[in-house]
């Protein structure tokens, strides 16, 4: 029993010894350069925890995290601070609407350097379930392999939802949900068992959407409000490869136009307006109330010889879901062509208040563009700002709401130039917007490892459940054909 007690006090000692708190050889009043940078960021109280490590040489780090509570947290490692998921948990949900403090010391050149404490602010906004993503190789011409993947926040876990190996040769792309909900679902398969996958309720259905009257198959979509329409764009769509090296590819529209699908009815629904020879309209997307359909705007030009002259405007058309019809008025929002400017991708925040979108040079497709930022325009008062606080000095692209408009998430090129990464930022109701937050991995060098890009980062309330062996009997069939109200 003497040996037992000696043994546990030994092994007590062991255990505190290799978490005591150091004595710094330096203080140093800057705050740690660390990866992923976390510093003074909001987050939300279910987020996964933020593992980090020093940019700079070290041979240990020391991390004390300290709430309002005076609880705390002590960790230590070699090569990263991995922090348990369980304190982590306990840590932020005691601290809603708070902030807690972190101070790191690094063992460098043998000598310990303790920093400046940082905060994070814990927001009482709740977040949603989930992200959808698409990982993708960047190429050019062949498909390689990629998927769409689903990712909870609380946690690292991953999982394919589906991948291009289901059906070889194939490419599946746009996926898009109902105001997060999963149960309402588009996506796209391209190649020889093509078409589009319409997932509603119980019911899931392949489609043949183009019709004698598009110019293409569906490409963009966006979600009704009301579940009974989906308003896509049809594009003629091409890739033209600069001669320099500082830019890589351009993607251009040749021509394109936006239909409105009538779910229920498997009816094409088309205005004049939406369709003109002589402007390219792309990117539509309903207003939270169903009632405006935004889109983006250009005069058409010779393409791929003007393809730097075209500049899009934010525009809308009102549209009535109950006679599935539109307005007879085309209202420019944001003239961006008035400042050289063009606007990209517009994506509505569900409360009504915000419409963000992506300010590029010229062009489209802001996923090539270095200069490519992140914008907000009041939808009651026409005040356009630039959101200075989520910017980079590299690309900020494809961006998307949670439910309760108090988080965004959009893909950036900000770490090295060459991929996009999700980052997720909290906005206020007064359109004030916080510092970005990378997508927390438990490995911090997992995204130096990653060769795919993230791309077109969705918010989901749930797990999404998509039944493969449907999706694959589907892709073997002739699928159906869209009709189109005339």
């Amino acid at each position: 029993m003497y040996r037992l007690l000696i043994s546990l006090l030994i092994l007590t000692l062991t255990v505190v010894s290799c978490k005591q708190k150091i004595t710094p050889d330096e203080v140093k009043h800057e705050k740690p350069s660390i990866f992923p940078d976390y510093t003074d960021v909001t987050v939300p109280a279910t987020i996964a925890p933020l593992n980090f490590k020093m940019k700079d040489e070290f041979s240990k780090m020391d991390v004390v995290i300290e709430g309002s509570a005076n609880k705390t947290i002590h960790l230590q490692g070699k090569k990263q601070i991995e922090i348990s998921t369980k304190k982590w948990t306990d840590i932020l949900e005691e601290n809603r609407g708070k902030k807690i403090q972190i101070t790191v010391s690094a063992k460098q050149k043998n000598k310990w350097i303790r920093y400046a404490p940082f905060s994070i602010f814990v927001s009482n906004d709740p977040i949603d379930h989930g992200l959808v993503y698409r990982l993708i190789a960047p190429g050019y011409e062949v498909y390689s392999k990629m998927g769409i993947y689903q990712r909870k926040l609380s946690n690292y876990k991953q999982d394919a939802i589906i991948e291009n190996t289901l059906l070889s040769g194939s490419c599946v792309n746009c996926h898009s949900f109902r105001l997060t909900d999963p149960d309402d679902m588009s996506l796209h398969i391209r190649g020889k068992k093509g078409g589009t996958i319409i997932a509603s309720g119980d019911d899931m259905k392949l489609l043949n959407t183009k019709t004698p009257k598009t110019i293409s198959n569906f490409v963009y979509p966006f979600w009704h409000p009301s579940g009974n329409f989906i308003t896509y764009s049809v594009n003629k769509t091409k890739q033209v490869f600069h001669e320099s090296k500082a830019k890589r590819v351009e993607v251009i529209d040749a021509a394109s136009d936006i239909i409105v699908y009538d779910v229920n009815n498997n009816e094409t629904l088309f205005n004049a307006k939406l369709m003109q020879d002589s402007t390219f309209e792309t990117f539509p997307s309903f207003s939270p109330n169903g009632r405006t359909l935004y889109f983006c705007a250009a005069e058409a030009k010779e393409m791929p010889a003007k393809y730097n002259e075209v500049r899009y405007n934010l525009c809308s058309i009102t549209f009535d879901p109950e006679s599935a019809t539109f307005g007879d008025k085309i209202d420019t929002l944001f003239h961006a062509s008035a400042i050289d400017k063009s606007v990209t991708f517009p994506r509505p925040s569900p409360d009504g208040k915000y419409i963000m979108f992506t300010l590029i040079d010229y062009g489209n497709f802001s996923i090539w563009h270095k200069e490519a930022d992140l914008y907000l325009i009041d939808v009651k008062t026409g005040e356009v700002k630039v959101m200075d606080a989520a910017n980079s000095d590299d690309t900020e692209s494809y961006h998307s709401w949670s439910s309760n408009s108090r988080w965004f998430v959009f893909s950036s090129r900000r770490l090295n130039g060459l991929y996009t990464r999700p980052f997720i930022a909290h906005i206020d109701e007064n359109g004030t917007v916080g510092k970005p937050f990378l997508l927390p991995q438990k490995n911090t060098d997992y995204y130096e490892q990653l060769l795919f890009s993230y791309n077109i980062p969705e918010f989901i309330n749930k797990k999404v459940d998509l039944d493969l062996r449907t999706v694959e009997h589907l892709a073997n069939t002739s699928g159906t054909n869209v009709t189109q109200r005339e």
